[in-house]
C-alpha cells in the first residue's frame, strides 16, 4: 500500500497550511481549534517547514513566552522531511519511527498532494491487517 492509496481513500478536504510569517499564537489557536498537531509551513507553494506541538514547547522551554508572538519560520522545523505518492506505508512509518516525527507532507514533485499523520498510517496498517485476517477466515470457512 503507498501513501497515495491512503490519500484517496480519504474524503477530498482541504490541506491545512501556514505562511512563515504567520503567528506562533495563531497557529496554536489554530491547532486546538482543529484539534491537529502540525500543519505544513508553505511559502510560494513550496513546504519550507512543519510547525508542530513539539516545536512550541521546545521553543516555550528555551524562550519563554514572549515565543508566542514570533513568526513560525522561527520556531518551525526545517528543512521538511517529505515523502513521495508511490512511498510505501512501512517506509513511511518507518522514516518516522526513525527520525522521531509524526507528520509527513507527501509532494508531487513540489506540489504538496497531502498531509499525514503516524496516526492515519497505523490506522491505515490496522485496517489492511483486519482485512487480511477476514480474507483468511473466510478461506478457512468456506
Amino acid at each position: 500500500m503507498t501513501l497515495a492509496t491512503i490519500l484517496q481513500q480519504r474524503p477530498a478536504t482541504e490541506i491545512v497550511s501556514v505562511a512563515p510569517d504567520a503567528l506562533v499564537h495563531d497557529v496554536i489557536e489554530m491547532f486546538e481549534a482543529r484539534r491537529i498537531g502540525a500543519v505544513p509551513v508553505v511559502e510560494n507553494d513550496v513546504v519550507v517547514g512543519i510547525m508542530s506541538e513539539r516545536d512550541v514547547i521546545g521553543a516555550l522551554a528555551r524562550d519563554g513566552a514572549a515565543m508566542l508572538d514570533w513568526p513560525v519560520e522561527r520556531v518551525m522545523t526545517r528543512p521538511p522531511v517529505t515523502a513521495t505518492p508511490d512511498m510505501t506505508l512501512l517506509a513511511a512509518l518507518s522514516l518516522m519511527t526513525r527520525r522521531r516525527f509524526r507528520h509527513l507532507p507527501v509532494l508531487d514533485g513540489q506540489a504538496m498532494v497531502g498531509f499525514v499523520s503516524i496516526g492515519d498510517l497505523v490506522k491505515a496498517r490496522i485496517d489492511r491487517i483486519e482485512q487480511e485476517a477476514d480474507a483468511m477466515r473466510a478461506y478457512i470457512a468456506g
